[in-house]
């Protein structure tokens, strides 16, 4: 690194500072680590040359050594770039007049200087138009892939997504710059918050889910409040604590009068199949309308925009609406399937941005429990016919969780025959082989 010119990171700011070599950085990268940090490397780290993050352990040695993140050191420098002597949070002082001890005059300097500062941090923001475009357009793709695609080809696509918009978080940026991470953060958290869910783990799934309420509230988007709290009672739902999964759609419900979007109709209906869980089908049925009231009166916003999982559409309404019927048994088992067939007729003829696997299988099982119920179990085995086939990579919690639930219906009833062992062969068989990324 020349002594002449400008450093083009963070990191070769702070060795500039430091008066810090190159062989100084590789010297105590080795003792942190106790590998080799080569030349070519070093010299990509200070010019930013980098297409992505260094490996973690890399990244925790260079936090180790200048106490600021990795994705700080590695990004822009401080102000215009030029050297800093003076600790970007301290006054600078004039000296002394002896003549005139004008202090008032040093005390304006000394401000102005900070302005000075204050100015080349404040204009130089870390996120302009084109990537806030870009990480729109890779949200957007995830939102609406996630609902199609097995998860271990997004998994990774997902993460890495999530925490470049904290990393971009962590720095400088126009409030409506702010604000616009704050939501695609809150869209990343509940794609993590699926994906946790997905793979059975409901407390990290839980987490995400909070992390996404937590930019929705510092977005100021009530839209996307109430998107997160219906994670919340979805996550909750599909754990069998059908009383936290109305409370959340509950709190969610608040957010939703506001912005009015389409979480509004999935909250209600999500509530309909807590609450039918619960054995409360006259509550359920009233949600259920609710859910067609709310349709009735959408308001699409920014977030509706995204598409994929971030909208509710109708096919997904007439599935909860199945699912909540579902619950209410033998009596209300015509209405169940006549909502099940249009579910999963509406489903087959939506634009492929609208068809979601995950929901397709739920229908299909609630159609399945209403033939059950009806004695009906060559239809039912036929209902089943496009879950059970489903390959192992989309056989997430919920759907096993929905095929496991038919599989308990079949068993209380009082049947027998080839049809019914046959069914009941088949889904068993299809729970023990579940989602589960490789090791």
């Amino acid at each position: 690194m020349a002594e002449d010119e400008l450093p083009r990171t963070r990191l070769a700011q702070l060795m500039k500072q430091q008066h810090m070599t190159v062989q100084d950085l590789r010297d105590r990268y080795r003792e942190i680590t106790s590998t080799e940090l080569s030349e070519r490397q070093a010299y990509r780290w200070l010019g930013g040359d980098m297409k992505g993050r260094p490996y973690p352990h890399s990244q925790a040695a260079l936090e180790q050594m200048f106490g600021e993140t990795a994705s700080r050191l590695l990004g822009a420098p401080h102000g215009s770039g030029l050297v800093l002597q003076a600790h970007p949070h301290e006054v600078i002082a004039l000296p002394l007049d002896p003549a005139r001890q004008d202090w008032q005059r040093q005390v304006l300097a000394a401000s102005a200087q900070r302005a000075r500062e204050f100015l080349s941090r404040t204009e130089v923001p870390n996120v302009g138009s084109e990537t806030l475009d870009q990480l729109t357009d890779d949200v957007r793709g995830l939102t609406v892939e996630y609902q199609q695609k097995p998860l271990e080809t997004l998994l990774g696509k997902m993460s890495a997504t999530q925490s470049e918009i904290f990393n971009l978080l962590e720095g400088r940026q126009r409030p409506p710059q702010t604000l616009d991470l704050y939501l695609l953060a809150g869209v990343a958290s509940g794609l993590m918050a699926r994906a946790a869910h997905d793979l059975h783990s409901p407390q990290e799934a839980m987490t995400h889910a909070r992390a996404a309420f937590a930019a929705a509230d510092n977005a100021g988007h009530d839209g996307l409040k109430a998107w997160a709290k219906g994670l919340q009672s979805l996550i909750a739902y599909w754990a069998n604590r059908y009383d936290d999964s109305v409370r959340y759609a509950e709190e969610g419900s608040v957010f939703a009068l506001r912005s009015r979007n389409t979480s509004a109709v999935w909250l209600a209906a999500g509530e309909a199949r807590s609450l039918a869980a619960l054995g409360r089908y006259d509550e359920a049925r009233l949600a259920v309308d609710r859910a067609t009231e709310a349709r009735e009166q959408v308001q699409r916003d920014d977030l509706d925009e995204l598409g994929g999982f971030c909208t509710s559409n109708r096919p997904r309404q007439l599935y909860y609406a199945a699912e909540a019927l579902a619950w209410a048994g033998s009596d209300a088992a015509e209405q169940t399937e006549q909502c099940a067939l249009e579910a999963i007729g509406a489903y087959e003829s939506a634009p492929d941005a609208d068809r979601a696997f995950g929901d397709e299988a739920g229908a299909r099982c609630a159609l399945a429990i209403a033939r059950i119920n009806n004695a009906e179990f060559e239809g039912a085995a036929d209902a089943m016919t496009g879950v059970l086939t489903l390959p192992v990579a989309q056989r997430t919690h919920g759907v096993v969780t929905a095929v496991e639930h038919v599989e308990s219906r079949l068993a209380s009833v009082a049947a027998d025959g080839r049809a019914v062992d046959e069914l009941g062969d088949s889904m068993r068989s299809f729970a023990s082989q579940r989602l589960a990324l490789p090791q």
